[in-house]
């Protein structure tokens, strides 16, 4: 099975092209913003940047970002095989400029050069029963990694319970205290319950979902709405310059938790919000 080809092309889609449902949300933005303000020439540089990227198949942010994949394989496919092709695709990527060199070695300060080393990239891989090997991905910026926020409830300070609403009171507390230091407008991917790495994985794994795309619980759904909502009244606008359009959308998720224990991760994705689907099966690989 070829990998290694469809995901260096996998890399470079991500890098240089956002995915149309983001697209389309910075466009709604643009409309909603007051004309000729600060937060409408943001959206407008934003997407225009966004063209550029996509014509001449460059970068569409000096942040390449910190590559995330989630792998679902059938048996009969190795692990080993998958983990060792995503590697040797994400060197080739760098070679060939779609990534930047970002993989620094935290204890000596070093560049591996290639956007390879220890826990870098991050691959999540699970078998299924399917025979195709389903790979979601994102290029996870810097930026708004560094401003996600993880909640132990109840907490006084924000009048927060062990409850939705509580839930509800540290993601509006976490946009607030981001403001527009994670390069707004945001995807926001929240997980409640689990323990702390745990959570943590599963709100980054939100961000993958579509913009349009609904929780399948109802009461996770209606969280949604509320904190897309609310979130865009807090002024704090495209690129933080004030504005409508601070979030384009709220992805939960919820899992079962130790009865001690009650965690919010709030995890912020940028407007690049940069993510790809591929799927390699005997017909062949496709992008999605």
């Amino acid at each position: 099975m070829d990998l290694i080809r469809p995901i260096v092309e996998l890399y470079r889609r991500m890098s240089c092209e956002l995915p149309v449902d983001v697209t389309a949300a910075l466009e709604a933005g643009l409309t909603r913003e007051e004309k000729g303000s600060v937060g409408q020439d943001a959206l407008r540089t934003i997407l225009d940047n966004v063209a550029v990227a996509a014509d001449a198949g460059r970068p569409m942010c000096q942040d390449t970002g910190l590559p995330v994949f989630y792998v679902a394989r059938p048996r009969e496919v190795s692990e080993r095989e998958l983990r060792d092709a995503i590697l040797e695709a994400t060197r080739e990527a760098t070679k060939l400029a779609s990534l930047r060199p970002n993989a620094v070695d935290a204890i000596t300060g070093g560049n591996s050069g290639d956007n390879t080393g220890e826990g870098f990239p991050i691959i999540h891989i699970q078998e299924t029963d399917g025979n195709a090997v389903v790979i979601d991905a994102m290029l996870k910026g810097g930026g708004c990694e560094n401003v996600g926020e993880r909640y132990k409830l109840p907490d006084s300070s924000l009048g927060a319970a062990r409850d939705l609403d509580g839930v509800r009171r540290c993601v509006l507390d976490a946009v607030h205290k981001a403001q527009g230091r994670g390069c707004p407008p945001y995807v926001l991917g929240v997980a409640v319950g689990g323990a702390r790495d745990g959570t943590a994985a599963l709100a980054k794994k939100q961000l993958l979902r579509k913009l349009d795309d609904r929780s399948s619980d109802p009461e996770l759904a209606r969280l949604e709405a509320t904190l897309t909502e609310e979130t865009n009244t807090l002024g704090i606008g495209p690129a933080g310059f004030g504005g409508r359009t601070t979030v384009l959308s709220v992805k939960a998720a919820a899992q079962h938790r130790h009865c001690a224990c009650y965690f919010v991760e709030v995890m912020f994705g940028c407007w690049a919000m940069r993510r790809g689907r591929l799927v390699v099966d005997e017909t062949g690989a496709r992008h999605e």
